[in-house]
């Protein structure tokens, strides 16, 4: 929902039914505000944690069959830019369904642990720059524009919201689990 306060528009959390129920563990970790503003914040806040990793620490696992730094770090960018591209979309009017993305087989074909860490990093920041200039380029209408994605409708500012919440989601694992 966006609501507009002296000519300043101050985007909130989406509500219940503009998102599958999926995501929102996602959405439950941001919180009210200006959505641009916190992933301006966000990425600042990731990249310093990630700096000064080394290249052994971005490919540890914290347990067998997990991923490593490096691709938890590359699983945020692609599901960002995925997410980025079905917003894309729907302001742009089109009306076809978006399929599901299996991201373990994302991650597996990606070959993330053999990028260098500052590659991750510079690849990180790239994704959330074009994601936020994105969505400082839409028209206020195009907040509650709707789509379709996983059999379910889905919200502009849904997706942003979804994109702010996986990252803190994953950071919050590589803060607990990992660092």
């Amino acid at each position: 929902m966006i609501h507009s306060s002296g000519g300043i528009n101050l985007i909130i959390r989406p509500e219940k039914h503009e998102f599958h129920p999926h995501y929102q563990p996602y959405i439950d970790l941001i919180p009210s505000g200006d959505l641009i503003m916190i992933l301006e914040q966000q990425i600042e806040e990731t990249l310093r944690l990630l700096e000064g990793l080394t290249e052994a620490e971005g490919v540890r696992h914290y347990a067998s069959g997990k991923w490593t730094v490096k691709e938890v770090i590359g699983h945020i960018a692609d599901t960002e830019r995925i997410m980025a591209y079905r917003l894309l979309v729907i302001c742009r009017g089109e009306q076809h369904e978006f399929r599901g993305y299996n991201d373990e087989s994302y991650v597996k074909q990606a070959g993330f642990n053999e990028q260098t860490m500052a590659w991750h990093m510079k690849n990180l920041l790239a994704v959330r720059q074009a994601t936020i200039m994105l969505m400082k380029g839409l028209q206020s209408s195009a907040w509650t524009l709707t789509g379709r994605a996983n059999g379910s409708s889905v919200t502009v500012l849904a997706l942003a919201a979804i994109i702010a919440g996986h990252e803190r989601h994953h950071v919050k694992i590589l803060r607990d689990r990992y660092l």
